[in-house]
């Protein structure tokens, strides 16, 4: 049996999170959920934002599965997400994108995983603004330790899983001492694993390469601010973020999250589609050793997406966020 930290969030949190709780408890997965919140809601309550106890409960778990959680705007908050991920050294976001039968998309046979710097450059936090002459200073700053840990992190994953192709994102061609850092990382990693293809690509082109030939990539690998970028642009190319799954993982401690927003103008309504939130699930249990359960589970989520009357509305149905879980549950072979 194991323990893991389960924080619903705001918003829609916890509705994905009950759909997550059933669908696991009528698969009999060996779970037991820890359950604490953080975000607006929390502080709401409690004036806490992220709580010592959740903070407790995740380091000593090491494993966690997050709803959306939203941070108040303009009262010196900082992300509660970057705080999480910097907290416990979760340098790696990653977001795979692969296309579904079922679910709408401009492109086909997409299958790809993007491996997201998740701690320094420009969300290290490091800013100035010089009220007198009007200036802001954002400094992106990257260490030669996190470009090896990140790179290393995409190379080991692509030889575990049979890929075939590292592809770096980078603009070295401007920022010539950052880019030419994570260049030599990568190359570095390549030689740990000669059977992986390496090649680089600076981020404007690899957007357009993206968009226009999306099918050519496997793994891609590139710093904070260009994977965020990245990582919505593809799951824009296989349905959108309430399809994707997403984890962001460090050497001892993982937390598995619903990357879309809270979505507060349909809290409570029953139209929130649980997929992104399943599917990071579905990850974790992969994490954690228990494949089978995983696969088990993403067969029946397979198999409800392609009966359009029993997805949500977002996916071409009129199902609630509950019956859409039962119509998966019942899928359950």
């Amino acid at each position: 049996m194991h323990t893991i930290t389960l924080i619903p969030g705001d918003g829609i949190g916890p509705e994905i999170t009950q759909a997550v709780k059933d669908i696991f408890a009528a698969a009999q997965v060996p779970v037991q959920w820890e359950e604490l919140n953080a975000g607006q809601t929390t502080f709401d309550q409690s004036g806490e934002l992220l709580p010592q106890a959740l903070l407790d409960s995740l380091e000593r778990n090491k494993v966690g599965l997050k709803g959306p959680l939203t941070t108040p705007v303009g009262k010196g908050f900082r992300s509660i997400n970057i705080t999480l991920r910097q907290k416990f050294d979760l340098y790696q976001n990653v977001r795979p994108a692969i296309t579904t039968e079922g679910i709408a998309s401009r492109y086909s046979g997409i299958d790809l995983v993007l491996f997201r710097e998740n701690t320094e450059g420009l969300y290290s936090g490091l800013e100035v603004y010089d009220e007198r002459l009007g200036i802001a200073d954002s400094i992106s700053r990257i260490t030669l330790e996190g470009c090896r840990k990140i790179c290393h992190a995409a190379f080991a994953y692509a030889a575990k899983h049979g890929r075939k192709k590292v592809t770096l994102a980078h603009k070295a061609n401007i920022l010539k001492l950052a880019g030419s850092m994570m260049i030599n990382a990568c190359r570095e990693a390549s030689r740990e694993f000669p059977d992986i293809i390496f090649e680089d690509k600076i981020i404007d082109n690899m957007c357009m390469q993206l968009v226009n030939k999306p099918e050519q990539f496997d793994v891609i690998v590139t710093t904070n601010l260009f994977g965020d970028i990245l990582s919505d642009l593809c799951a824009g190319l296989v349905g959108g973020l309430g399809v994707v799954s997403g984890a962001n993982i460090g050497d001892t401690t993982a937390i598995f999250e619903a990357v879309h927003g809270s979505a507060p103008d349909i809290a409570g309504q029953g139209k929130a589609n649980p997929t992104a939130m399943l599917r990071s699930g579905l990850m974790m249990l992969h994490h954690i050793g228990e494949g089978a359960y995983a696969d088990r589970i993403e067969q029946a989520l397979n198999a409800t997406l392609q009966q359009k009357d029993k997805c949500t509305g977002d996916l071409g149905g009129k199902a609630t966020t509950s019956e859409f879980a039962q119509y998966i549950i019942d899928n359950l072979a």
